[in-house]
């Protein structure tokens, strides 16, 4: 199948990449004219500029957008849309609130426009593995897509889960519950590296990768990271977030589901990112005034 692909990062190269294994013939474009040149030696084909990338390819065109969320997948979408044709798809891969897909597909439906968005999850690894695909959009594009979504996705990895949207909702609950595992594992290792044993962590992990309840891939990346830094002491405690975990809590809240462990998971992100909190500040100050306690200076 023919593909255009804007946006060579991380994830885009690879899933060029695997693209073309599978012989597909895909139109690239990247500011980066290096980036463009690494696509082209995996068999892409290199445009420079959105116009040129839609001028290589023919009718009806698809366009995956691989670009960072917000601002410049808005204004990407916005510039390939104008260059494309009723009948055409664009495809948005990243992370975006499902809101903003419903929006823009109302927009491109005005032009006769295909819109489908794509939760994407397989991160680094997903050129050797594969990605898992929740896709989102109407029956038509998503049946003509479905050559592309086979070859980047592993057997069963793929699954068109609902209307425009749908595809980016489920992967922002993806990644809250992802949130919630990784916190949970996070615990439970810091506890055990404060226990009176000398436990070995990394034999740990990927021991419970062996018939355990709580093995999963996590886990595994967890033992990797233990064997190379038992301490991880090679690392800061700062985590950030990208996002969706704070759109799962605002839908939760408006629909008036409890989900307090994805709601901890994320406050301990924030945490991580203080070199001093304050509200621990006021915590000591109001133990010393009430009760005399002592306080660090």
């Amino acid at each position: 199948m023919e593909l255009g692909f804007v946006g060579l990062g991380k994830m885009g190269m690879n899933m060029v990449t695997r693209l073309r294994r599978d012989q597909h013939r895909v139109v690239v474009f990247d500011r980066s004219s290096d980036l463009i040149t690494q696509a082209e030696s995996q068999g892409c084909i290199g445009s420079v500029s959105l116009a040129d990338l839609v001028g290589k390819l023919s009718a009806p065109r698809a366009v995956w957008v691989m670009v960072p969320s917000g601002a410049p997948t808005e204004e990407t979408i916005q510039a390939v849309a104008a260059l494309l044709q009723p009948g055409d798809t664009i495809i948005d891969g990243g992370n975006t609130r499902f809101h903003d897909d419903v929006r823009r597909a109302d927009a491109l439906k005005q032009s006769g426009i295909h819109y489908v968005d794509a939760g994407t999850s397989g991160g680094i690894w997903g050129l050797k593995v594969g990605y898992c695909l929740m896709v989102g959009g109407e029956t038509e594009p998503v049946t003509r897509l479905a050559p592309v979504f086979k070859t980047l996705a592993p057997e069963n990895g793929w699954a068109h889960v609902g209307g425009v949207g749908a595809g980016h909702y489920v992967k922002m609950v993806h990644n809250g519950i992802e949130y919630s595992m990784m916190q949970g594992y996070a615990e439970g290792f810091e506890l055990m590296s404060k226990s009176p044993y000398q436990l070995d962590l990394a034999r740990i992990a990927d021991l419970w990768m062996h018939g355990s309840v709580v093995r999963s891939w996590l886990l595994e990346l967890a033992a990797d990271a233990l064997k190379d830094d038992q301490k991880l002491e090679k690392l800061k405690g700062y985590v950030q977030d990208s996002g969706e975990g704070r759109w799962m809590i605002a839908d939760a809240i408006e629909k008036d589901v409890p989900v307090p462990t994805l709601t901890a998971a994320l406050f301990t992100r924030f945490r991580s990112r203080q070199d001093e909190s304050f509200a621990e500040k006021m915590l000591a100050a109001l133990r010393n005034a009430f009760g005399g306690h002592a306080v660090r200076r």
